[in-house]
């Protein structure tokens, strides 16, 4: 896999032929992922390498001078799902003011004519250049290669987006994005030393430092699932402030892991929500703290076997 990065001044030419998707891709939902097998299908068509085009920063925060912009996924987890994917290249636009204020034909023949193009795709609602002005049409009238436009992927409520995960995740309805994304919804960071009271109380955690990118489900309790060296486990994930004992104002993501008790720390991890288990809950002391920690490691068992 190779990231190419790609400013409104860079004066270098890719010359490997590649077929590339563009967008955001923000959650590599099943609608991204429809755009990402087309491409790897006309690369493959045209002998050449494949490739994802995306922004950084999100257009919106350059075009519409937006801050602190949640995302489903950061651009490590969407880089990853795109190479799972079968994508061999990654091109990163740098979306600056001046590159945001070209004309479409302008996005074409100064930031795309510095990619040996063969073949591009996008969704059907796909649009470019100042103001939007460009879309799959003028991809198709303005370019000589090949242009394919993917139509929207639905399930028995609609369109795929973007939008409706956002939803679920505020929702905490862990199910429903799983069905959007084509795999479990989940959380990346830093697994750092914390305040070590679940070590004292039997449920050492894992105390996980991410991004303040991600836009964050409903608070609460999770059953969830770890992955380490290859080995799967099941996990009891919590969000919130801690109340009972070192509350935080920024939200904590801890999990405890079930059945590991090995050292993580600096390590990133990926915890992957399944389902919302209950709301965090003040407790009075220790013992009732503990007591429903046992309650939940119980409940949570069931659920991991419907996962299994």
């Amino acid at each position: 896999m190779r990231v190419i990065n790609i400013g409104a001044h860079t004066v270098q030419k890719y010359h490997n032929p590649m077929c590339a998707c563009i967008g955001y891709f923000d959650g590599m939902h099943l609608g991204h992922q429809a755009l990402v097998k087309a491409t790897v299908a006309l690369a493959e068509k045209h002998n050449c390498e494949s490739a994802l085009i995306t922004f950084e920063p999100d257009p919106w925060v350059t075009i519409k001078g937006l801050k602190d912009v949640k995302h489903i996924t950061t651009m490590r987890q969407r880089i990853n799902r795109a190479v799972e994917l079968g994508i061999q290249n990654i091109i990163i636009l740098d979306f600056d003011k001046e590159m945001s204020e070209l004309s479409p034909a302008d996005f074409i023949h100064k930031t795309l004519a510095k990619l040996n193009l063969k073949g591009i795709v996008c969704g059907f609602d796909f649009h470019y250049g100042l103001h939007g002005a460009g879309d799959c049409n003028t991809l198709k009238s303005e370019t000589d290669y090949d242009v394919v436009v993917v139509d929207a992927v639905e399930d028995e409520v609609g369109k795929i987006s973007s939008t409706r995960i956002c939803d679920a995740i505020v929702q905490g309805d862990m199910p429903a994005i799983k069905k959007m994304l084509g795999q479990y919804y989940s959380l990346e960071g830093i697994v750092r030393r914390g305040h070590q009271q679940g070590r004292l109380m039997g449920f050492p955690t894992a105390n996980i430092e991410y991004s303040d990118e991600y836009l964050l489900p409903k608070e609460g309790v999770y059953a969830s699932m770890v992955e380490i060296d290859h080995h799967v486990y099941g996990a009891m994930t919590n969000l919130g402030h801690n109340p009972t004992f070192n509350t935080s104002e920024k939200l904590s993501l801890e999990t405890y892991i079930i059945g590991y008790s090995g050292t993580l720390y600096g390590r990133i991890l990926k915890v992957q929500l399944l389902e919302y288990l209950r709301p965090e809950i003040h407790f009075k002391s220790r013992e009732n703290l503990i007591l429903q920690l046992e309650q939940d490691v119980r409940d949570i068992k069931k659920i991991l076997l419907k996962y299994e």
